[in-house]
């Protein structure tokens, strides 16, 4: 049996309890208990904290494999880093985020369990000594990898994987010298300082942080699941933990290792490290084992190379230097160079998306140095589009709406999302128009308590609620949503007494600690709501509602409940996306860029059901050729000037006017996502979303085939074809016998 290794420097879990419930069709049973206990499940469930060890979108999607991994049955192991503080808890303070440790573990982790019995030495610094039994790396500092074991259930299939998450401790020798010469106090104060590699997530997303403690995380991840990996293939009994097996011929077929992004790179290196010098293999006897396991056919160097930094890659009957470490008096490992080296496959995670890295390199330096990997072996590089799990994003998170479906086509779409499509025949059935609208509505009610009893703000349920939730970014062009705002508020203070069809527009996120831009952004936002929101001309046909502390539980509550979707990223720029996804299983449209996922779903769901703007990918080339200049578009596009002239004047900020300087300037002439580009054909399109929203009836029937045509996006379409197509495994739906079945 293969058993594949997910290795992440994040998993955004949430919360466990409701999906465990779910997945092992306890519900019923549970509420029912609760209800005898006189406690209320609801109450219970918002006990729980999320477990927030993750960014955004990377660390949900590791998540979401794993509930597709158990529910495809496949032998799947996560591995990542049990972190004591997770994301950071958003606090808005005077418009302005602070960020406050997010202490998860305060009252324990009642999912994990402690496994002590597999604890693994990961060793740092030292020196490389050669003698005649070869190389050894010694004094080292040693620090201990504990794992905890957290179960991840499949789908009502009695298959339970593990994710192990390693938390790092200090040896009880740790600084032992120390002791010795009276500082005892000192040496064990110290063991902080092995034990701070798992204390706490970078809160960076899409952004490279070079640290050395980042470094030391990534490496420690790494080395403990390696040593973890070899010690499970060489045990071939079933609960033996004596290692078995002493040949590695068999040790490309039995596992398989994906890397999530780059930051897990150290895999490649020490993998080959282990197996040569732990292991005591031949180099000549590694490579085709390498080779093999990640199927990375180029031109291995022997061991010892003469520059360890180039690899020569042979093609078309030429040599091809390319480099692994710039040529700088402090080098820089490109370690995307590294892995596609060093593994048998790379994947993009949307058809645009592989498509941007490996075919169009036309006018960007970095495809370029992608080009020679592409040409050299054109078959390592696929696409597999992300995909969401639909129990946690539909039946956990939106049950009216799930037992709607269920109605009319049974509930096994649930694990085979393309049921869905069945939808279809009912877009003109006057009934499941009607049960379609009615669940929108009393999800948005309940969001607008709960929004009323966290937020001390009164929403109107009956505007549409268009909602941009995601990291704070630049590219995700929150900005561009603020100008479409301002203009909004600027129409309906110009012509006070025409009817508007009121919204409600609702932004969350959080912004890295060190990304002043991003921070910029979410004072603007909330500057914007203080005036709009208090302005009695505009009433409750415009609110504008900051979305504090966005994380995966609060996603569970706004998804269900949004209209309209806002996927608004520059062409070209955003990987993938899930929150797409999310939104359009629950019924919200789509407003959007051809950026991403975008680009298939509007294609699954038909353009003509969506709402797309703005440039494509091959636009922004041209506009990156020509040379883009945000004064032409403020000069010749009248409500665009008074929105930027209202943040430059302070009109927003009266008590500081030139705050926003700092946006304006970026805006006007350092903008590299071409906001101004964008923006006419944003404003028309917003246009077009209101006069639908005006027929319920046609919008309704819009929600029901972006419903019907969101199975392509679930992730155990991604996780079967992952199996298939690059780990050489097949996914089963096969139930298994649970422990209290009758055996035959």
């Amino acid at each position: 049996m293969q058993r594949i290794y997910y290795l992440s420097l994040e998993f955004y879990m949430g919360r466990t309890l409701q999906n465990t419930m779910v997945n092992l069709a306890l519900q019923n049973a549970c509420d029912e208990a609760t209800y005898q206990l006189g406690l209320d499940m609801e109450e219970l469930q918002e006990i729980e904290e999320d477990a927030g060890l993750g960014n955004g979108g990377l660390g949900r999607l590791a998540a979401c494999f794993l509930d597709s991994m158990a529910t495809l049955g496949l032998a799947a192991y996560g591995y990542g880093i049990r972190y004591e503080f997770g994301i950071f808890n958003q606090k808005i303070c005077g418009g302005w985020q602070l960020e406050e440790a997010d202490d998860w573990l305060r009252y324990g982790n009642p999912w994990e369990k402690a496994r002590p019995e597999y604890m693994i030495p990961v060793h740092f610094y030292g020196r490389i000594q050669h003698d005649h039994d070869g190389v050894k790396w010694v004094d080292t500092q040693v620090v201990l990898a504990l794992p905890y074991d957290t179960p991840v259930p499949g789908y009502r299939n009695n298959t339970v994987n593990t994710m192990r998450l390693w938390s790092a401790r200090a040896p009880n020798e740790f600084n032992l010298k120390d002791f010795n010469v009276g500082g005892y106090i000192q040496a064990v104060l110290d063991r902080n300082l092995a034990e701070n590699i798992s204390r706490v997530l970078y809160p960076n997303d899409n952004f490279f942080e070079g640290k050395e403690l980042r470094l030391k995380q990534e490496y420690f991840v790494v080395a403990a699941t390696l040593q973890d990996i070899i010690r499970r293939f060489k045990s071939s009994k079933f609960g033996s933990r004596d290692p078995v097996r002493t040949s590695f011929d068999a040790f490309p077929d039995k596992v398989a290792i994906q890397l999530n992004d780059t930051h897990p790179s150290l895999t490649i290196p020490e993998l080959m490290r282990v197996l040569v010098d732990i292991e005591k293999l031949d180099w000549d006897k590694v490579r085709p084992c390498m080779v093999e396991m990640f199927r990375g056919p180029y031109p291995a160097p022997r061991r010892r190379v003469n520059s360890p930094e180039i690899c020569l890659l042979g093609f078309l009957g030429q040599q091809k230097e390319i480099h692994f470490a710039t040529e700088d008096t402090c080098p820089w490992i490109n370690m995307a160079h590294v892995d596609i080296v060093g593994s048998h496959v790379v994947n993009g995670v949307a058809r645009i998306h592989s498509k941007i890295y490996y075919y169009k390199w036309r006018h960007s330096l970095l495809l370029l140095l992608f080009k020679d990997f592409y040409e050299f072996e054109p078959h390592k590089f696929q696409n597999k589009t992300n995909g969401i799990t639909p129990r946690r994003w539909l039946v956990l998170c939106n049950p009216g709406l799930a037992e709607i479906i269920a109605e009319r086509i049974g509930e096994d779409y649930i694990s085979d999302l393309d049921q869905l499509k069945k939808l279809l025949a009912f877009v003109e059935d006057e009934g499941f128009i009607r049960d379609i609208a009615k669940v929108k509505q009393e999800n948005k009610l309940k969001f607008s308590a709960y929004l009323e009893k966290e937020y001390k703000v009164k929403i109107n349920p009956n505007s549409l609620f268009d909602i941009q939730v995601k990291r704070i970014h630049e590219y995700k062009r929150q900005l561009l949503n603020c100008l479409h705002i301002i203009t909004f508020y600027n129409r309906i203070k110009k012509e006070p007494n025409k009817h508007f069809v009121p919204r409600t527009i609702m932004i969350g996120g959080k912004a890295a600690p060190g990304y002043h831009m991003a921070k910029m952004i979410i004072k603007l936002i909330t500057s914007i709501g203080d005036i709009v929101n208090n302005d009695p001309v505009i009433g409750d046909r415009l609110k504008v509602i900051f979305l504090e502390n966005y994380r995966v539980s609060l996603a569970e509550k706004v998804v269900p409940a949004a209209d309209l979707s806002e996927q608004i990223s520059t062409a070209g720029t955003e990987a993938s996306g899930t929150g797409n996804m999310k939104f359009m299983l629950n019924g919200a449209l789509t407003i959007g860029t051809m950026d991403g996922a975008n680009v298939e779903m509007a294609e699954e769901a038909g353009e003509e059901n969506f709402f797309i703007f703005g440039m494509r990918v091959e636009d922004v080339d041209e506009l990156d050729r020509k040379g883009y200049c945000a004064k032409d578009y403020y000069d010749h596009i009248p409500e665009l000037k008074q929105a930027i002239d209202q943040m430059s004047s302070g009109f927003f900020s009266p008590k500081q006017p030139d705050l926003f300087k700092d946006i304006v300037n970026m805006l006007m002439y350092h903008d590299r996502f071409k906001v101004f580009a964008d923006y006419e054909a944003y404003i028309k399109c917003q246009e077009k979303v209101s006069a639908l929203y005006k027929n319920t009836k046609e919008w309704t029937k819009k929600v029901i085939k972006n419903i019907a045509t969101s199975g392509k996006f679930s992730s155990d379409r991604t996780i079967a074809q992952y199996a298939r197509e690059i780990w050489g495994v097949e996914p089963t739906r096969q139930k298994i016998p649970a422990p209290d079945d009758p055996r035959e």
